[in-house]
């Protein structure tokens, strides 16, 4: 028996082991620590895939097994994190509204495994993903609990503004039906795959690793949604692009 194909797929379970640890983490209130888990998640996520390309592996059992693992890391966990988010905002907040509309937060649960089910079957996306991809949107909505933990950022002089921000169960609930509708929507967003290291290929990726990087250095943990919402301008620009060319090429 070879043992070259599970190990991609024990990969995979390491991802599922930390999207459980942050549920735990999630239910014992260390909500940062559960951000932690879930950005080891996407780690073992990004290895999983790349072992399984390396050692040419590539599996249906694979395939559905990791749509399993991404259902619990970056759907669940988001999910629930956003239901604690709000319940906790509308009780601090002088907003009058009921808590039971902390239960919207668990659309993200839904709706990203809407995206999960409709990405396994959509051969469109071979090249490039057509909707927030769940990793993505979970290092998103995962960014809020280590803002509150650590606002401290060399820019801005006044720390505590993101927190009133974040904290504000409007906000949240908002940001619960933008994310919501971007995993299902069918905009175009380049995907993070190099199948070469060459420049001129992968010039998008690199623009965006290399600006991130410099968000990173400035805001820390403010950076992260920065970085995700960079990510769909730059793919809305790079749609945009490619019409132009085929439209010239076409004329």
């Amino acid at each position: 028996m070879k043992i070259d194909k599970h190990i991609a797929n024990a990969v995979t379970c390491i991802n599922i082991l930390c999207g459980c640890f942050a549920v735990i983490s999630l239910i014992n209130r260390e909500l940062w620590m559960a951000s932690y888990f879930v950005y080891l998640a996407v780690i073992f996520d990004f290895i999983d895939g790349f072992v399984a390309r390396a050692l040419n592996v590539k599996s249906e059992f694979g395939k559905q097994l990791d749509s399993l693992a991404d259902a619990i890391s970056f759907g669940l966990v988001p999910g629930i994190l956003m239901y604690r988010l709000i319940f906790i905002s509308i009780s601090i907040s002088n907003i009058n509204i009921s808590p039971y509309f902390a239960c919207f937060g668990f659309l993200i649960t839904v709706f990203s495994l809407l995206r999960l089910a409709k990405y396994n079957l959509d051969i469109r996306q071979e090249e490039h993903f057509i909707g927030l991809p769940t990793p993505a949107n979970a290092i998103f909505i995962m960014s809020f609990p280590l803002i509150l933990q650590n606002p401290y950022c060399s820019f801005f002089s006044n720390e505590y503004l993101f927190i009133v921000i974040i904290l504000n169960p409007i906000v949240l609930i908002s940001l619960t039906f933008i994310v919501s509708a971007l995993l299902i929507s069918e905009i175009p967003l380049f995907a993070l795959k190099f199948k070469t290291f060459s420049l001129k290929e992968n010039k998008l990726v690199y623009s965006f690793l290399f600006i991130s990087i410099i968000l990173l250095a400035i805001f820390y943990f403010i950076a992260i949604p920065m970085i995700t919402i960079l990510y769909i301008i730059l793919s809305l620009f790079n749609n945009i692009s490619k019409s132009k060319k085929n439209h010239e090429i076409q004329s």
